[in-house]
């Protein structure tokens, strides 16, 4: 198998189309996932023990994922048979089944597609992850090296941000919920004139807003 080796899709960019054997079945994307956010990963290869510890950590989470309208969707370059018996494996060793799609992308087209080939390991794809939203626009993108497993709570983290910050028009800091300096709170986007920029001043100095300066001020989010 000669996967193309593509450059990767930018975030902002139409999430790129294809249909895919799966575990579940054929899927069409991003059709049969219209309305819903998809975090879309791959991983190097089937029975290899971190990729097994990142399945069990997705499954683990697919309740609080489906609960943000987020579906999953696995792949590597394995055919379906052999994604099969690994899930087989997970639930018969580790008391878990993984009830998410997982795609066989045994001729790498998928994988091509998303920038997934690891360009110096063959036809391994690496450990990447995009984040989709409800309209198919890649809000997020994830990589990681091999030797490395991914965050899977990072991830959840990353869905929760951007559907606040889509629903709130809002940014939201580093560490959120946890910053260092503003906790939970989110942030305003800046002012865009010096007569917005003044007004946000005064109401910071009369405590009708909270903030350190015209281009810093947050809210709480409720």
């Amino acid at each position: 198998m000669e996967a193309e080796i593509r450059s990767l899709p930018r975030i902002g960019e139409k999430a790129p189309s294809f249909e895919a054997i799966t575990t579940k079945g054929k899927i069409k994307f991003p059709e049969d996932y219209k309305g819903k956010w998809v975090v879309l990963f791959s991983h190097p290869a089937d029975f290899t023990p971190v990729c097994t510890t990142e399945f069990y950590a997705f499954q683990k989470r697919y309740e609080e994922f489906k609960k943000l309208n987020v579906e999953l969707i696995g792949l590597s370059i394995d055919q379906v048979f052999a994604h099969i018996k690994w899930i087989e494996w997970i639930k018969e060793k580790l008391n878990l089944e993984i009830e998410f799609p997982i795609i066989a992308d045994d001729q790498g087209k998928v994988a091509s597609l998303y920038g997934m080939i690891h360009p110096e390991k063959g036809t391994n794809t690496v450990r990447a992850v995009f984040i989709i939203d409800p309209e198919g626009i890649i809000r997020a993108i994830l990589y990681y090296p091999q030797e490395l497993g991914r965050n899977i709570d990072e991830i959840l983290r990353m869905v929760k941000a951007l559907q606040i910050a889509d629903k709130h028009n809002v940014a939201i800091p580093a560490n959120w919920p946890n910053n260092e300096i503003i906790g939970s709170k989110v942030i305003i986007p800046p002012a865009k004139d010096v007569e917005e920029a003044m007004k946000r001043l005064e109401k910071i100095k009369k405590k009708e807003l909270e903030g350190f300066d015209w281009w810093f001020a947050y809210k709480e989010i409720k």
